[in-house]
Parts: C-alpha cells; structure tokens; sequence
C-alpha cells in the first residue's frame, strides 16, 4: 500500500481534471484488452480510477493495449483505441488482463513474455473474465486462489485440476487479483484501489458512484433463475441434482425418488416452466457443459464428453450439433486458436 497520510475523501472537486497521463498519476494502470473483450468489465474498471482523481490528488493514469497496437473491437461491436501493442512500453508494476470470448486465440509468445516481466518484478497480475486462462496457461497461478466467471469454471477446473478455484466474485490473493468480469469487475476495481489508498477514498467513491459494495461472495449467481418468475420447488431441487451428476447421470425415475415426485408431475412442471421434459432438460445441462469445456479449454473432444456424461462418441456428436449447430470439433477447435 501506498506511503502517505489518508485524508478523509469528504466530496470531489469539480475542477479538477480527471483524465491523467502517466507522467502526471501516482499510479498508472495497464489495461491488456484482447479482442472481443467485455465493453462493460472496461468500464467497470476505469470509472473508479476517473472518479478517484476528482477527489484532490492525482492519483490514477491508465494505459491501453492491444496485441499490436491497433484498435480493439469489443463483444459488442464497438471498437476501442488504444495506447501502444503490448510489450512496447515497459511495464513492471500491473497488468490487467481483459479477456472473454476465445480468450487465447490471439496471444503471441511475446505478450507470455510481457506477462512472466511482471510476474518477476513482484508486479500485480489481474485477469478479468476468461483472462484466468491466460495466466494460468502461462504457469502464473499456481498456488494462487482464483475467481473467473461461473461460466467458465467447468472447463478452467477440467484443464487446471490442481489450482485452487475460489466461488468469489472477485478474489485478491497478494499479487493475482481475479474475478468473474462484467459488473463485478466495478467491486473488484475498489479493492485494488482500497489497497492502494485506504478505504476512505472507497467509501467517498461508493457514495459519489452511488453504489453499494457487495462482498466477494458470488452468493451462488448461476442458480439465480431466468426464466419465469415463479418457478416450483421440485424442478429447481431436479436442476440441482442434475447439475451435480452431470458426469455421472441419473435416470429420471432417482431424481424423482429423491425430490419425492412422480415423473408424470415432474415432467408436467418442467414442460411448463422449462419447455421441455426434465429428460430434455438434463440433457440440455449436460451439452452447455461439454460446450463450456470445449469453447474455454484445450481440453480434448473426448474428454468433454466423458465430463458431461457422455460414453459414446457418435451419439454425443449427434445431439451436440442438434443443440448448438456444429460438432464438437468445429468447437473446439475456435477456442485452441493460437499462432
């Protein structure tokens, strides 16, 4: 944390200017978007430090990057510019890593460079969203706990089985900071910036921001129903066993002798509130996770299926196209791009 007497943070100045340049900040933060980036996590990020600098000190300058030094399109369609490409600009002391879709497909050996640089200097390494996969691939979280989208954690725990997976929002574990991405990121932007300046200045952020920190705790976000706004308690007690024997299925007729229900019922309910039978339904569990695996990891087609319960390899590929509408392969293979 930073050397200096923490004042109070009472209310912003207006005059101040809040866009800073490196030269000018106590702190520069380097942002490393990679292509199809979450618009929403960069913002997240960069309101607070913005915000902060109208509060009477020049506290905060960011920089952007890009594998090449090009503009970068987000998820989103809009295109963002940029500073410098990563690596020409020296950077020791942070890195933010803001990833999503085909996290890996474009990073070059020499941005694994950049990011051991920092990594050797005692630097901070943030990843944001699927940005965990890179630093993990480059040998970068071990013995770190690690926060990253719920989404995501099916293939991250396939490919990474030995590093520790947090259920936090966002986690900061000494020099890794990591989290989920999206409006989490805004929580996750206030714990570094409490790190560094004290939490007076979250707190006036907080007020001036009008929001309120939640804590790390994702408070089991993927089960958070939305579909209708009703919805029974048998089928939400089904989904949940489905969801934890997704490797090992279980036939109807155990989950309705679990849940106390007769699958004449249940599969009413789920027709109802689901739109297809609770047969459908698990099957449609058991496919999104095989797809997270493939789209997110470099995890085998093989081993995709076996994880999301699948022993035959040519029925798997027959109802993977039926959902999604291309085989597995064709998957896979758009998330292992790499030059």
């Amino acid at each position: 944390m930073t050397d200096h007497p923490t004042p109070q943070w009472l209310y912003p100045r207006p005059d101040l200017p809040p866009v800073l340049s490196p030269d000018e900040a106590d702190i520069t933060v380097n942002l490393w978007l990679l292509p199809k980036f979450s618009m929403l996590t960069l913002y997240c990020l960069l309101e607070p430090l913005r915000v902060a600098n109208r509060f009477g000190r020049s506290l905060f300058a960011w920089r952007l990057f890009s594998n090449d030094g090009e503009a970068v399109t987000a998820s989103n369609g809009v295109t963002v510019d940029v500073d410098a490409a990563l690596g020409e600009t020296p950077i020791f002391d942070n890195l933010f890593v803001i990833a999503s879709y085909e996290a890996e497909a474009t990073v070059a050996p020499s941005q694994w460079a950049v990011l051991r640089r920092v990594a050797a200097h005692g630097g901070l390494l943030a990843a944001l969203d699927t940005g965990a996969f890179i630093l993990a691939r480059a040998g970068l979280l071990e013995g770190y706990e690690t926060a990253l989208h719920w989404e995501s954690a099916p293939a991250f725990v396939e490919e990474f089985p030995t590093l520790a997976l947090s259920d936090a929002r966002y986690r900061f574990d000494r020099q890794r900071l990591t989290g989920g991405g999206g409006a989490a990121s805004l929580d996750l932007m206030m714990a570094f910036i409490e790190r560094e300046h004290g939490a007076n200045l979250v707190a006036a952020l907080s007020r001036q921001l009008v929001h309120s920190r939640l804590e790390p705790r994702i408070d089991d976000e993927r089960n958070v129903d939305i579909g209708p706004a009703y919805c029974p308690r048998s089928v939400r007690r089904a989904e949940a066993i489905m969801e934890d024997h997704l490797a090992q299925p279980l036939t109807i007729p155990d989950i309705c002798q679990r849940i106390g229900q007769s699958q004449r019922q249940l599969n009413r309910l789920f027709q109802r509130y689901r739109g297809e039978t609770a047969k459908g339904r698990y099957l449609s569990l058991r496919l999104d996770r095989a797809q997270q695996i493939l789209a997110d990891s470099r995890t085998s087609v093989t081993q995709a299926a076996l994880a999301a319960g699948f022993g035959q390899p040519a029925h798997f590929s027959r109802v993977y196209r039926e959902r999604f509408g291309e085989s597995p392969r064709t998957t896979a293979q758009r998330g292992k791009r790499s030059p």
